[in-house]
């Protein structure tokens, strides 16, 4: 196998991995891990000295799986030390609060920016360049892999880089837990307060699971308030808003409403394939068809994360097979692999008629000319629905709308995803018949 096959496996290895872990096990246990060689049938990984045992104790059968489905079952899976730096730093006690790193490819420049997310994106940018003078707290809510943490990374990296010396710390709730717990035990509280509320800029990812942890949440609290009190930033994700942690104390969940509040929600067809272009670029990925990205685009909606992932399965499926990125590959692989992504059984003329039933208009006026607002809002909605759930193309689709041109259709789109992405009433009218009319293909799939 070549270095070129071997970083490809490595990439889709990680992908397995990563869908398997949440977002805080992956930032400090599978993300520093490396790729050394392929040794016959072993996979030569390294890991830091502090954390290998733990690894090796606690994920050598996912890490096992995951190198299996990629190389072949046969295929073990060996942790090493990494290259000795030049010089040593001494080993540092696992209950101080060692610094979670910044991902360098999570930056502003690489954030795909759609209607779902420019709310968030520009809040965070504000806050990156005006650190506690624009909105603090900063609350980032929505379902995982929607790039709640890409937006941290890249305050993280952008208040490092042009923040004058400020000091930036990004962490977990289970890593802040983890720390505060071992400061206790082992007499280190003042050096675990020392770390927390001596920054500039906090960022803590996925404060949902502070709720049932009494300790920890006392200290979190009393965290937040030293940090807002000196004027620092505090930017906080979850997977929930605030009002609905029902099991934080009040007290905790007002803190995080007095700022901004704002959510990321999964990212439209347009913004999904700007994703994938924008990967292979960064990727240097060869020998991709548009037609194979705009496939995949269509087929993986759920999360930035599954989508990438289901690319760099793609990329290396095609790579060891020595097959070009096309539709015939991506049908192979996402029916193969991933039999869930498989078109949806669903058919224009039913969704139609759910639209016709939902919005009380006839079949003549959804393909009627008319422009009424009446039939012209669900129409574009059918539209909308009719490219998200299935595979008809754009001319199929303004042919099923009256013969309208394909420029139609992907107007009537554009136009939905807009409004639903700045009203919410809209957009609780189509997501309801998105899963709706999906919840029923896949009863009947």
């Amino acid at each position: 196998m070549t270095d070129d096959d071997l970083a490809q496996s490595w990439r889709r290895i990680r992908a397995e991995l990563r869908t398997a872990v949440s977002d805080a096990t992956w930032q400090l246990y599978l993300d520093p891990l490396e790729v050394r060689r392929l040794d016959g049938g072993t996979l030569v990984l390294t890991a830091p000295d502090e954390s290998r045992t733990w690894i090796t104790d606690r994920f050598s059968r996912l890490l096992q799986a995951a190198a299996g489905r990629v190389l072949g079952s046969a295929t073990a899976v060996e942790l090493v030390a990494p290259d000795a730096a030049p010089v040593p730093t001494p080993v540092r006690g696992t209950w101080e609060a060692a610094d979670v790193p910044f991902n360098p490819r999570f930056t502003f420049d690489q954030f795909v920016i759609g209607d779902s997310n420019r709310l968030a994106h520009g809040a965070a940018l504000a806050v990156a360049e005006m650190p506690a003078l624009a909105y603090n707290p900063l609350f980032i809510c929505g379902p995982p892999g929607l790039g709640k943490t890409h937006l941290l990374h890249s305050i993280a990296n952008y208040v490092a880089a042009y923040g004058d010396g400020l000091t930036v710390r990004y962490t977990t709730v289970e890593a802040f837990t983890n720390h505060f717990i071992g400061a206790l035990h082992h007499n280190g509280i003042d050096a675990f307060k020392t770390a927390y509320r001596g920054v500039d800029v906090l960022l803590v990812d996925d404060v949902q699971f502070l709720q049932s942890k009494a300790k920890t949440e006392e200290e979190f609290f009393h965290t937040f308030n030293a940090l807002h009190a000196s004027g620092a930033q505090l930017v906080l994700t979850s997977d929930r808003l605030p009002r609905d942690m029902g099991a934080l104390e009040d007290r905790l969940r007002e803190r995080f409403e007095a700022g901004l509040v704002c959510d990321v929600k999964p990212p439209d067809f347009g913004t999904r394939l700007t994703i994938l272009r924008k990967r292979v670029l960064q990727d240097g990925v060869r020998s991709v068809d548009a037609d194979a990205l705009a496939l995949i685009a269509e087929r993986v909606d759920s999360n930035i994360r599954a989508l990438e992932g289901a690319l760099i399965r793609i990329v290396a499926f095609g790579s060891l097979t020595g097959r070009p990125v096309t539709t015939a590959l991506v049908e192979e692989v996402l029916g193969g692999l991933y039999p869930d992504l498989r078109p949806r059984a669903r058919s224009v003329e039913e969704i139609q008629r759910r639209i016709c039933q939902t919005f009380d208009i006839s079949m003549d006026e959804l393909v009627s000319a008319s422009r009424a607002q009446a039939v012209a809002w669900p129409r574009q909605v059918a539209m909308y629905l009719t490219r998200e759930l299935t595979d008809a193309t754009l001319p199929a689709i303004g042919r099923a709308f009256g013969n309208r041109n394909h420029t139609t259709v992907l107007h009537a789109c554009k136009r939905t995803a807009a409004r639903i992405a700045e009203d919410p009433s809209a957009y609780d009218t189509v997501h309801r018949l998105h899963t709706e009319l999906r919840g029923d293909a896949d009863r009947t799939a």
